[in-house]
């Protein structure tokens, strides 16, 4: 039942919400999962991965885990990015250790009472919340039940801080058993609302999830690419840094002419708008990714609009541009190129980060750059004389490794909560 006068005003507002729900693009996916119309299932273990980076997470940490007796997993997520990707890592998992038995699903939305009623479907033995997955409902409905809550690889920004500080006396009365976080600062802010004494500091678990090629030149090549021609990535563009991203085209198409440009747009519908610039910048000299069946010809712009390539891109690179960063956005994720000994560039926001640490700028293994006019410029120097693909390999293999371990510190303290002591299988050992 719901008690609290907070929570049943919180309540009324969720359900008075839920019918507009069904207009947004993107909680449209899945809405009638979100509304409970039918049971999630039974499960040992409960975790929330918000999207498709919080599903990632999710998938290494069932991996470390590696229970050694049946264990019903139910992994929910809030975005169609999750759950496809959810789809894809499920049967390999279960391929590899039998004894995982993984359902993904839709989240509930966070009205109380569909909380309550899904806590008692899943009537699960503990639930890990991934990153920033803090929803007054479920963690109400979970406290009602006496399950323990684990915030893992938890991160917190200031603006988010500041929105929860306006509920921070029901937050703290609903909180979280334990709280693992990324950094000193993201503890700090997490303290704030739920107090210091469930706070501590993780490594992040996206750097376990960082592997190396052993030789750079020997990773495959896209069969898109000619040889010779230089190839160069724009990674993860966003809608705001879209006028940015058409004036460094312009600018660099000038300089390089023979080079390939891959674009990719982080979010698939900005492919038509992509569309228009195009027509602009280079009307008879770019392709759609789909409509490709013979390699680019030299100068011309590709426009990927294929989900799950841009690794296998950032493989062909001469050089790489990664998105998110040219506007306030926090950046996206620029470590990926950095594995295959790709120096990647990137704007002056990349708050988002901050938990790989200034050294990586130190050690020349990012160059980050001011504006436009300057991450340009870094680009085609880049592809006028690369960088040494294998000595960039060994220095951030050797920057990564010693920032590795949260997944198995999360694992600690998962395994007591799942499985009794005697039943518990040692973890795998982080590749």
């Amino acid at each position: 039942m719901i008690h609290s006068a907070a929570i049943r005003l919180y309540d009324i507002a969720w359900r008075a919400a839920i019918p507009l729900l069904r207009l947004s693009a993107r909680l449209k996916d899945g809405y009638n999962q979100r509304r409970l119309t039918s049971n999630l299932p039974p499960a040992d273990l409960w975790i929330q991965a918000a999207s498709g980076g919080e599903a990632y997470l999710a998938e290494t940490l069932i991996r470390q885990l590696s229970p050694g007796r049946p264990t019903r997993i139910l992994v929910t997520t809030n975005t169609r990015q999750g759950m496809e990707i959810l789809g894809k890592i499920s049967p390999p998992i279960t391929a590899e250790n039998p004894h995982c038995h993984i359902t993904a699903a839709y989240c509930p939305f966070d009205r109380p009472a569909l909380m309550e009623a899904a806590a008692a479907q899943v009537n699960p033995k503990l639930v890990v919340l991934l990153e920033t997955e803090i929803w007054p409902g479920l963690l109400y409905a979970l406290r009602a039940r006496k399950c323990p809550v684990h915030i893992v690889n938890g991160r917190m920004r200031k603006n988010s801080l500041a929105g929860y500080r306006r509920f921070a006396g029901m937050l703290y009365k609903i909180r979280p058993e334990s709280v693992l976080a990324i950094s000193a600062a993201d503890a700090a802010r997490f303290a704030e609302i739920f107090g210091k004494d469930v706070v501590s500091v993780m490594p992040n678990i996206k750097f376990d999830r960082i592997s190396f090629s052993q030789e750079a030149n020997a990773v495959k090549k896209s069969p898109l690419i000619p040889a010779g021609i230089d190839f160069l990535v724009f990674g993860s563009i966003r809608r705001e840094e879209e006028g940015n991203i058409k004036e460094m085209l312009k600018k660099i198409r000038h300089e390089c002419r023979d080079a390939v440009i891959g674009l990719f747009p982080r979010h698939m519908h900005r492919i038509d708008h992509w569309r228009s610039v195009l027509n602009q910048v280079a009307p008879t000299a770019w392709r759609l990714r789909s409509e490709m069946a013979a390699p680019a010809k030299a100068g011309e712009i590709i426009l990927w609009d294929t989900f799950g390539e841009l690794a296998k891109a950032y493989a062909s690179a001469t050089a790489v541009f990664v998105g998110g960063s040219l506007a306030p956005l926090g950046g996206q994720n620029f470590l990926e190129p950095l594995t295959y000994g790709i120096v990647p560039v990137i704007g002056p926001s990349w708050e988002n980060f901050s938990w790989v640490g200034d050294a990586i700028f130190r050690q020349g293994l990012v160059e980050k750059a001011a504006n436009w006019q300057q991450a340009a410029d870094r680009l085609i120097r880049q592809m006028r004389t690369p960088p040494d693909n294998e000595r960039i390999i060994r220095t951030a293999r050797a920057y990564i490794s010693t920032r590795q371990g949260g997944t198995e510190q999360a694992c600690r303290r998962i395994r007591p909560r799942l499985h009794p002591v005697s039943d518990q299988c040692h973890a795998k050992v982080s590749s």
